[in-house]
């Protein structure tokens, strides 16, 4: 006769197990909920933008719309098996992001008449497409995001290299004065773009290992304790490599994102704010210093100071984007024009570095709310992916990955609105480009990895 201690032991270990049933498939059933109503805006935005620039709903964007949902359900279906316990909200969130782009850019193809793959909105289809895939690929081949430690610094070499690529005679291509891109053949891609995912997983891995000596050992000052001269070694590395990006690749806000970068994550790390007053410090001595002897650093404060400077504004290369953007501002309103309604494309570059001007003007500040609430939440979800995780390494990498997608968009929000000088980096999931969006959609297969790994702890799954 089996014993009832053993009968309330085995009906509390039945209990236990069910409950570990039952959380993921809730998790992915809200994310299948989700990603309908991501759906329902993307496909009503684009029927919107046909129905405001030509007067009807056409039929061949809207298929190869449906298409990346397909992409995105398999991915759904994937998560189910290899991740059930991964976060519910970043698969919609980035899917909704990513497709409020395409109509946009599709609307901007409407006004100057480009249809196949002449127009960037088939085009960023195409590499939407291949950054879900791509996504989806990195999903099953991680298995266990605590791999990428042993390779902290391979992916620290891969980075630099990623860094430098652009600045090779034979490869490197210089668009609108920065040397970003590298171009065989017809492919064109800015490496840029994925080394800032190399970089945080070196920064994760380095800071596990070096956090004591960074966070320790020190003099105290103004109530602050500032590290050993012999321990500023990788802020000064990492500082040199961003003037190397300023100086010889043109390019402020990829500099800006990657020291910013290196300071959020040592400060995580270490928890001492003298490491952020040293970075901020030399940073803006750099820039400050750039901007007396680089004339395109000049230029681009100019254009922030006094944009509305006859002159400024005339001047090749001066401040008409700037401006021409807050009219967009201006004309949307708090309720905006409506998609299709408005005229984005008289903005240069309204499909890439100001996208977000464009949304502005057809959506109002009320739909630009919105999108930045998307963003916040994103970003907050991968805060608390970071936090709640029991390794360093993850806690690192989590914040890291979540950071550079809410620097990145403060980068470009407030070169666009002018609270910072611009620096031509793109809106996340928003803007024209492959590289960006093939490097976002991997930071979301490795926030949905880190998401799973958390959430098998017993007190998560108790919630």
């Amino acid at each position: 006769m089996r014993p009832a201690t053993d009968t309330g032991a085995l009906s509390t270990f039945t209990s236990t197990i069910r409950l570990r049933l039952r959380v993921p498939a809730k998790l992915r059933n809200l994310e299948l909920v989700l990603l309908v109503f991501a759906f329902a805006i993307v496909g009503a935005s684009i029927a919107l933008v046909e129905l405001g620039a030509l007067g009807s709903v056409q039929g061949p964007v809207l298929a190869l719309g449906a298409g990346l949902g397909v992409i995105t359900l398999i991915i759904h279906v994937a998560l189910r098996f290899a991740a059930p316990q991964a976060d519910p909200f970043l698969l919609p969130i980035s899917t909704m992001l990513n497709g409020l782009g395409i109509a946009e850019i599709y609307r901007l193809d409407i006004s100057k008449n480009l249809s196949g793959w002449g127009a960037a909105g088939v085009r960023q289809i195409a590499w939407a497409a291949m950054a879900m895939l791509l996504a989806l690929a990195v999903l099953l081949l991680i298995r266990n995001h605590r791999v990428l430690q042993r390779y902290s610094y391979i992916a620290m070499f891969v980075g630099i290299v990623l860094l430098l690529l652009p600045m090779l005679p034979g490869i490197g291509q210089n668009i609108n004065g920065a040397q970003l891109w590298i171009h065989v053949g017809s492919f064109s891609f800015q490496p840029g773009e994925l080394a800032k995912i190399a970089l945080a997983v070196f920064f994760a891995g380095y800071l596990v290992t070096a956090r004591d000596s960074l966070s320790l050992v020190g003099r105290k000052f103004l109530g602050m304790r500032f590290p050993r001269v012999r321990d500023l070694g990788p802020i000064l590395v990492i500082w040199l490599a961003a003037m190397v990006v300023l100086v010889f690749q043109h390019d402020l806000g990829m500099a800006l994102l990657f020291f910013g970068l290196f300071l959020v994550m040592i400060y995580v790390a270490t928890g001492r704010l003298s490491w952020v007053i040293l970075g901020l410090a030399l940073f803006i001595g750099g820039v400050l210093v750039a901007s007396r002897l680089l004339g395109y650093v000049q230029a681009r404060f100019e254009s922030w100071l006094d944009a509305f400077n006859p002159k400024v504004y005339d001047a090749v290369g001066g401040s008409y984007q700037i401006v021409q953007g807050i009219f967009g501002f201006a004309h949307g309103g708090l309720i905006g024009t409506g998609w299709g309604r408005g005229s984005p494309g008289i903005v240069p570059l309204a499909e890439s570095d100001y996208i977000i001007a464009s949304l502005g003007e057809e959506l109002g500040l009320a739909g630009l709310f919105a999108i930045l609430a998307l963003y916040l939440l994103f970003v907050s979800r991968g805060f608390r992916i970071g936090f709640v995780g029991q390794d360093d390494f993850g806690r690192l990498l989590g914040v890291g990955l979540s950071f550079v997608i809410a620097l990145q968009v403060f980068i470009v929000l407030g070169g666009v609105t002018r609270v910072i000088p611009l620096t031509g980096l793109t809106t996340p999931f928003l803007a024209a480009g492959g590289s960006s969006l093939v490097a976002n959609w991997i930071i979301v297969a490795l926030l949905l990895r880190l998401s799973d790994s958390v959430r098998t702890q017993p007190q998560l799954v108790v919630e």
